[in-house]
C-alpha cells in the first residue's frame, strides 16, 4: 500500500489539485499546513490537520507548521457567515505562543527528521501597502479569486458584506505557498475541505511565478454521525489545552464517543493499525457494553495530548465514579469530576470537629440525620473513597487542596462539600 492509498484508506482524501500526487508521495517531500491563531489553543477539530502532518512525518516527509501571525490578523472568509472580531497583535502573539505550544505536543520538533515552525508574520510584518499591492497582489486575478467557491459562499451567506481585507486573505496564504516553496523548497500544503480555493491560490501561484508544479490535498471536514461538527460539545469546544479544558474532560469527550463514530476516529486520530482496530471491532461486535474501542480511542487522546501523567489522572478521575481513590487527584480535577453533583460551601467553623455523616444531613444530602446515621451504620458511607462510620469527624486534612471533600452513599449518589475562604 503507498501512502497516499494509507492516506485514502484512513478517510483523509477528499481532493487532490493533481492525480500524480500519488506518485510524488512515493519519495519524501516537503509539506506544509496553516493554523489559524484565533485562539490561544488548538481545539479538537485542529487534530485532523496535526495528525495528518504527524502521519507525513513518521512516514519520512518534512514537515512546516505554519502559524498565522500575519494572516491571524485578517481573518479566513472560508466557512465564515460574518466577518470575525479582530484581534490585535498583542492578542494574535499570544495566540500563536499557545498554539506552538500544542502542536510540540503532536509533533517532533527535534530529531533527524525535525518538523519546522514558521510564522508568516516574519515575511509579511514589513511589507508595505505599495509593496503588497505592487509585488504580491498584482499575481492574482479578481475573477478568479471572485470564483472560489468560499468566496462565493461567503458572498451568498452575507449578502455581499465581505470586506476587502478578507477577500485578500487568499493572497496572503497562496503568497505563503510560494514564500515556502521558494525558501524550504515546500511542494504540497494540506487543510480541510473549506481550504480548497485558498490552497488552489497558493498552487495556481508557484505554477505561474516558478513554472513548477506543485500540490494541493484536503481532507474532509469531520463531523459526527449527527453531522455536527467535530470538537464540538453542546457549543463548546474542546480544546488541547488543559487550562481551556480539563484533561478529565478531555478524556470522556473521546470515551463518550457513539459507536458509530468511534473507528472513524480511531482511523483519523490514532497510529492503531488495520490489525488492532480489527481486534476492536471484533470486540465491539461480541461485547458492545464493554466499549473497548471508545476506551482504547480515549487512551490514546488523552495520552498523545496530555502524556501518561494526564492519561492516569483521567483514569483516575473516571474511577472515582465508582468509587476509586481520590488519592493524588487535586481539587479542580474533583470539581470537574463531581460538577453535576450535589454540593454545598460551608465556613472551616461549621464543618471541622463535627460528625461528617451530619454535616452532610445538614447540607441537604441526606433527608435526615437519622438516615445518615442508618447509612453509615449499614457500611454505605465514604468520605474521600474511604468508608467511614457515624462519628467519623471531619478534620482539616479530609479537605483536598483545602478546598474539597468527596461524600459517597451506596455505589452512585455522591456529594461534594467544599471550604469557604480561606484557612
Amino acid at each position: 500500500m503507498t501512502f497516499f492509498e494509507s492516506l485514502r484508506r484512513r478517510g483523509l482524501v477528499e481532493a487532490a489539485t493533481d492525480p500524480e500526487i500519488e506518485k510524488a508521495l512515493e519519495s519524501p517531500v516537503t509539506v506544509y499546513c496553516g493554523f489559524d491563531p484565533s485562539n490561544s489553543s488548538l481545539q479538537a477539530g485542529n487534530l485532523v490537520s496535526v495528525m495528518t502532518l504527524r502521519r507525513f512525518q513518521l512516514a519520512g516527509h518534512k514537515v512546516i507548521a505554519l502559524v498565522g501571525g500575519a494572516t491571524g490578523l485578517i481573518g479566513d472568509p472560508s466557512g465564515k457567515s460574518a466577518e470575525r472580531n479582530m484581534l490585535t497583535r498583542g492578542q494574535v502573539a499570544e495566540n500563536v505562543k499557545g498554539i506552538r505550544a500544542d502542536l510540540a505536543k503532536i509533533l517532533d520538533f527535534d530529531g533527524p527528521n525535525a518538523a519546522t515552525l514558521v510564522d508568516n508574520l516574519d515575511w509579511y510584518g514589513n511589507v508595505t501597502a505599495i509593496e503588497f499591492l505592487r509585488d504580491i497582489a498584482v499575481n492574482f486575478r479578481v475573477p478568479q479569486m471572485l470564483a472560489k467557491e468560499s468566496v462565493k459562499k461567503r458572498l451568498e451567506a452575507s449578502e455581499g458584506a465581505l470586506t476587502f481585507t478578507e477577500f485578500s486573505y487568499q493572497i496572503l496564504q497562496g503568497n505563503d505557498f510560494l514564500h515556502l516553496y521558494d525558501n524550504y523548497g515546500c511542494t504540497l500544503e494540506i487543510g480541510g475541505s473549506d481550504q480548497w480555493g485558498n490552497i488552489t491560490a497558493g498552487t495556481d501561484l508557484v505554477r505561474k511565478m516558478r513554472g513548477k508544479t506543485v500540490y494541493g490535498l484536503t481532507f474532509p471536514l469531520l463531523c459526527d454521525s449527527s453531522g455536527r461538527k467535530f470538537g464540538k460539545s453542546e457549543g463548546n469546544a474542546l480544546f488541547m489545552d488543559p487550562a481551556k479544558t480539563s484533561v478529565y474532560d478531555w478524556y470522556q469527550f473521546f470515551l463518550r464517543s457513539s459507536d458509530a463514530d468511534v473507528f472513524r476516529y480511531l482511523k483519523t486520530f490514532t497510529l492503531l493499525d488495520d490489525a488492532e482496530t480489527a481486534e476492536l471491532e471484533a470486540e465491539m461486535a461480541a461485547h458492545p457494553e464493554s466499549r473497548a474501542a471508545q476506551k482504547r480511542l480515549a487512551e490514546e487522546m488523552t495520552r498523545a495530548v496530555h502524556g501518561e501523567k494526564g492519561l492516569a489522572e483521567a483514569q483516575a478521575a473516571t474511577s472515582v465514579l465508582f468509587g476509586g481513590s481520590v488519592k493524588g487527584l487535586p481539587a479542580s480535577t474533583l470539581e470537574t469530576v463531581f460538577a453535576n453533583v450535589k454540593s454545598a460551601a460551608k465556613a472551616p467553623e461549621e464543618v471541622l470537629g463535627r460528625r461528617a455523616a451530619e454535616v452532610a444531613a445538614d447540607c441537604g444530602f441526606f433527608a435526615s440525620r437519622s438516615d445518615a446515621r442508618r447509612m453509615a451504620q449499614q457500611g454505605g458511607l465514604s468520605l474521600n473513597a474511604e468508608k467511614i462510620g457515624f462519628d467519623r469527624v471531619l478534620g482539616a486534612d479530609d479537605f483536598i487542596d483545602g478546598r474539597v471533600a468527596v461524600l459517597r452513599a451506596g455505589k452512585k449518589n455522591h456529594f461534594l462539600l467544599k471550604l469557604k475562604g480561606e484557612r
